[in-house]
């Protein structure tokens, strides 16, 4: 299976943060890696920085980040 990339999120000028669908060694997974600007014209490369998770896994991150967004107030300054 290749990559499916689901969403490119900018994170500053030179990093991105990608979320996509993987797998590996036969399960399927989510990964959410930092892509960063290899400043040699070239595309941009992954970094270290980045988790894969099971699939199964994904109701409960996404519950715990909203409750993490809830508690900081939504985005509120």
């Amino acid at each position: 299976m290749t990559d499916q990339i689901i969403a490119t999120i900018p994170k500053n000028a030179n990093e991105e943060l990608r979320i996509s669908l993987t797998e590996y060694q036969g399960h399927r997974l989510c990964a959410v890696r930092v892509y960063y600007d290899p400043r040699d014209g070239g595309d941009m490369r992954p970094g270290k920085s980045g988790v894969n998770v099971r699939l199964t896994m994904l109701p409960e991150i996404i519950e715990a980040l909203q409750e993490a967004w809830k508690q900081a107030g939504g985005g509120k300054a």
